[in-house]
């Protein structure tokens, strides 16, 4: 694979500066670039023994006994055992679950969280070990159930998994029936096209899926594959068993919840005044916890004393809070603001990855981590690729296309392309015809104005209909410049849709699977040959 740098345009102006190292340093606890950072938060890690923490042995109990179900790689196993040692820390990130593990930046997440891990690990001479979160917690299923492909027809194909539920249960607590399984994989065998590496795709799919009681669970399934022999550990946020360890936690965030409440609005009004917007909304008398109730998952505010939920279907006092937590662990779910909080109570998180909207939210829980006697991790930045073909490529370059070009004035280069290939200059004789029309045209009405008023209305209303009749014209002219040229046309449109499906970066779109279709499942093991970049740089990856 050859690799090019390639700046991307970027969604975050906070993440942006942060990964810059410009203006937003004061936001954060780490430097990404200052040199001793790494050994700054290790040394913390190790001094900081009374700061809030699960038993470590507990903690590497139930992720063996997940691990195990799903992810059971000799390599993950050492890197569980690894993790008994005190001494021992984590890089972690993590993405909620998607339908074939979702969008390509996924991939590029756990590849840089496994990267960051050894290099972090050469640099400290001490073991550290590499975590993938998966926010299962999370209740948005309409984004988590489906993904794209792109079809030998130029469709940006969406692949859907049918709602049956509610909408407002974890997506962890969604039951996946095997038969919507077996659909969702048919309807990606029929889109994908035709390859040497189909079968053996189609038949990971079908090991794996069908037996999945949940899309994390056949999330996890997948990650473990494509990324288990690189010891990368796996936890779902909403295992029960991990819920159970969480506990102590989640009574320090209920306890002092006022506390945490002011902690979250001073870092969203020093986000503010450093001219940023929030991304993560702090709100006054938000509790930052949500309750599950019948398996719907509620949002908790403060009202006159209480926990209450938006709808009043919860009312509860703090120490019937407390009482519920106790008898129902697994009833309790973190926030934006307060998962970040948890992640570091169950791991010694030396870096967190992100992407730069993370990185962006991550900003207003600065104080909220010094309310729980803890410190914000150092931020790292996810990998960014796109990854361009050899079709694509030569189609860029016959056209004399940049990649800037393609991202920023695509349609602009495709009409005047397009215009070159009027060679009797008919949109020029057009333009030409219609400004002699008028100038023609003008003096007639105004002397039949002075014949009489209804003429000169009567001549305005045929002038119209003239000039349209030469703009309909012009552009059945157009359409027929443009049939001529359909194939052509048509590698235009491959490139655009290759590059940035839907408009947007190719990462945040296709799933790992339509690439593994194209180059085989040894496709991973060359991604993570590519010299890692933790400096939120975007490449591109000439395939």
């Amino acid at each position: 694979m050859n690799v090019i740098p390639q700046a991307l345009r970027k969604g975050s102006a906070l993440g942006e500066d942060y990964v810059r190292g410009q203006h937003a340093q004061e936001l954060y606890e780490y430097d990404l670039r200052d040199g001793q950072s790494l050994r700054r938060r290790a040394e913390w890690l190790d001094a900081s023994r009374q700061r809030p923490r699960v038993d470590r042995n507990s903690l590497v109990e139930v992720l063996g006994d997940y691990n195990a179900r799903y992810n059971g790689s000799p390599e993950v196993k050492g890197s569980l055992e690894k993790l008994k040692d005190e001494r021992t820390l984590v890089v972690v990130g993590g993405q909620q679950s998607g339908l074939f593990t979702g969008s390509l930046l996924v991939i590029y997440k756990a590849a840089t969280i496994i990267h960051a891990a050894r290099l972090a690990s050469e640099e400290l001479g001490r073991d550290v070990v590499p975590v993938f979160w998966i926010a299962g917690e999370d209740h948005d299923w309409d984004e988590a159930d489906h993904t794209y492909v792109l079809t030998s027809e130029l469709e940006v194909r969406r692949l859907r998994m049918e709602s049956w539920h509610d909408g407002k249960s974890s997506v962890s607590g969604v039951k996946v029936p095997t038969e919507e399984w077996e659909k969702a994989i048919a309807e990606l065998e029929l889109t994908l096209a035709d390859s040497e590496y189909k079968a053996e795709i189609m038949e990971l799919l079908r090991s794996e899926l069908p037996q999945s009681l949940s899309l994390s669970e056949g999330f996890a399934r997948l990650l473990g594959r494509l990324f288990g022999r690189y010891g990368l550990v796996l936890v779902d946020s909403a295992d029960p068993a991990l819920r159970r360890l969480e506990t102590p936690m989640f009574e320090r965030l209920i306890e002092r919840n006022d506390e945490f409440e002011a902690a979250y609005l001073r870092a969203a009004e020093r986000i503010e005044a450093a001219g940023y917007e929030q991304q993560a909304q702090a709100v006054e008398g938000a509790a930052n916890l949500f309750y599950i109730q019948e398996g719907q998952r509620l949002l908790l505010y403060k009202q006159d004393g209480k926990f209450v939920d938006r709808r009043g279907t919860v009312i509860l006092t703090k120490e019937e809070l407390l009482e519920r937590l106790r008898r129902c662990p697994e009833c309790f779910s973190n926030n934006v603001l307060t998962r970040p909080l948890m992640q570091d109570y169950l791991f010694p998180v030396l870096q967190a990855v992100l992407g730069l909207g993370e990185i962006a939210y991550w900003a207003g829980t600065k104080d909220g981590f010094e309310t729980a006697g803890m410190q914000m991790p150092i931020l790292l930045p996810r990998m960014s690729f796109t990854l361009l073909d050899p079709s694509t490529k030569k189609h860029m370059e016959h056209y004399g296309l940049t990649f800037e070009d393609v991202m920023e004035r695509f349609g602009s280069r495709k009409e005047a392309w397009l215009a070159e290939q009027d060679k009797l200059g008919m949109d020029d004789l057009f333009e030409q015809a219609k400004a002699e029309f008028e100038q023609l045209y003008k003096p007639v009405i105004e002397r039949l104005g002075e014949l009489q008023a209804g003429l000169a209305n009567l001549g305005e209303i045929n002038r119209e209909k003239i000039a349209r009749q030469i703009a309909f014209l012009q552009e059945k002219t157009k359409q027929t410049i443009a049939r001529q040229n359909e194939a052509e046309l048509r590698r235009w449109d491959r490139i655009y849709k290759t590059l940035f499906p839907l408009d947007r970066p190719q990462e945040r779109v296709y799933t790992v699977f339509y690439v593994l279709n194209r180059y085989g499942l040894d496709w991973v093991d060359e991604l993570m040959k590519i010299e890692p970049d933790l400096n939120g740089g975007h490449r591109i990856i000439e395939a």
